[in-house]
């Protein structure tokens, strides 16, 4: 038996792991998805990942919820929740909160009709870890739970029907539109721009359940997310971290530099250190490490925030990708919250300057980002974190059935138009294998034409 870690989880207790750790996680899931709300973070067994603490950490049911719908002040409600009972929360923060952060508005059409923040503080936690689980239960027995995990079946999920993904920018808009932003980038407005579109599908018809756990098989990402509240669902195969706190270090990951994976082993190692050396890659990396920089001084004591690694190439699935990784140390007088908020959005996902990329994505995209580039994860009832980046990722809403996920990348002086549009065919690659195994997922022809 295990102390309870606060007054409101009376009955903790750990168990040893009585199926193989992916079944377990899988059944863990399948338990939690009953409950609404609930959300999943799972590293999917990425030894990369030197700060991860948990195989995978999930969240029930709820005590008490967090959800806004407008940005005013919203990250000051967001403490003011949290302080009230500091405990689990487990949450996500859209992107369009920027304008909470900066004076910025949002006016492209919002698809999805997601909240823009929304926390809950769960009935039910489970850590789980290579060989064990420990249950923190506000209910049930922890007992009783882990019974009902290792003795559910599994559902027989009716089948999916067939979806077709349109793309909200066509190809000759989208080259049209990179040239433009690369004129800003000569004309000294700014010095990068991470510029997204959106592809989605209506009446679209999917298990949310079954497609997440095939996108999470096909990326095997070390931020992988569920996130469900009613009829919306964030399913998610984020390679990458947007803040960790643990004790009082703060800790972020920017990714910017991608290349393709092959399946023969010289050639996979010429594309890793063909990345590595890559002078357009490594100058889109040092512009937002330096942004990053520059986000944790403004929460971290003088002298404290350092460049841990520069450059590392770290291989996924589908692709190598270039992560750097800033720390520093948070200052007593600032709430991780505050901290949250002054790094938020990350600038991987605008570009740099912050704002002058915020207004010029407002400009040039043709929707809302929604969930897209925001954050997803877990507060400790100490008050440590992690959240991650979402990308790679689909947002459904079950209610209206549509379906939709982004891809983007950063535009630099030196971007090729087309070469820039195939990295975001690249970078979908892993949502439309998992999609096509569950759904028979298709582009709609008009994805490869330059036509409007």
């Amino acid at each position: 038996m295990v102390k309870p870690i606060s007054k409101t989880y009376p009955q903790t207790e750990r168990f040893p792991l009585l199926l193989p750790l992916e079944d377990f996680k899988k059944a863990s899931l399948q338990w939690a998805s009953k409950f609404d709300p609930s959300a999943c973070y799972d590293s999917n067994g990425y030894s990369s990942d030197r700060y991860g603490q948990y195989e995978a950490i999930i969240g029930a049911g709820a005590v008490s919820i967090c959800k806004l719908d407008e940005s005013k002040d919203a990250f000051e409600k967001l403490r003011e929740w949290y302080d009230e009972s500091p405990d689990w929360a487990f949450g996500y923060l859209a992107y369009d909160l920027k304008n909470d952060v900066e004076a910025l508005s949002s006016n492209n059409p919002d698809h999805l009709g997601f909240p823009l923040l929304h926390f809950f503080k769960p009935v039910y936690v489970l850590e789980i870890f290579r060989d064990s689980v420990q249950i923190h239960s506000r209910e049930a027995a922890p007992k009783d739970i882990y019974r009902e995990i290792i003795e559910q079946k599994s559902p027989n999920a009716a089948a999916s029907a067939n979806t077709e993904f349109t793309n909200r920018i066509s190809k000759e808009k989208y080259l049209e539109t990179v040239e433009r932003i690369r004129e800003h980038i000569r004309a000294g407005d700014l010095y990068e721009m991470n510029f997204c579109q959106e592809f989605f599908a209506e009446k679209a018809k999917i298990n949310p359940l079954r497609v997440y756990q095939k996108l999470n098989a096909v990326s095997k990402a070390p931020f992988g997310a569920w996130f469900n509240s009613g009829k919306q669902y964030l399913l998610c195969s984020s390679p990458e971290r947007f803040m960790q706190k643990r004790g009082s270090t703060l800790i972020s990951q920017p990714i910017k530099g991608t290349i393709g994976r092959s399946q023969d082993p010289e050639e996979d190692h010429f594309l890793q250190t063909k990345l590595y050396y890559s002078e357009k890659d490594r100058a889109e990396n040092i512009m937002i490490v330096d942004l990053v920089r520059n986000d944790l001084a403004r929460s971290c004591k003088p002298g404290t925030v350092e460049v841990e690694e520069l450059f590392g190439i770290y291989g996924f699935e589908q692709v190598y990708q270039m992560i750097s990784t800033i720390k520093g140390e948070l200052r007593e007088d600032v709430h991780f919250v505050d901290a949250i908020k002054r790094a938020f959005p990350m600038g991987s996902m605008t570009g740099a300057p912050k704002v002058i990329c915020m207004e010029m994505i407002e400009a040039y995209e043709e929707s809302r980002r929604g969930l897209y580039s925001g954050a997803v994860g877990y507060i400790t009832p100490e008050g440590d974190f992690d959240f991650n980046v979402v990308i790679r990722s689909l947002q459904y809403n079950a209610a209206t059935e549509y379906l939709s996920y982004q891809v983007g990348g950063a535009i630099v002086y030196d971007s090729d138009p087309l070469e820039e549009y195939e990295e975001c065919q690249l970078k979908a690659k892993g949502i439309l294998k998992a999609l096509d195994q569950e759904t028979g997922a298709t582009l709609n022809p008009s994805f490869f034409k330059s036509s409007q």
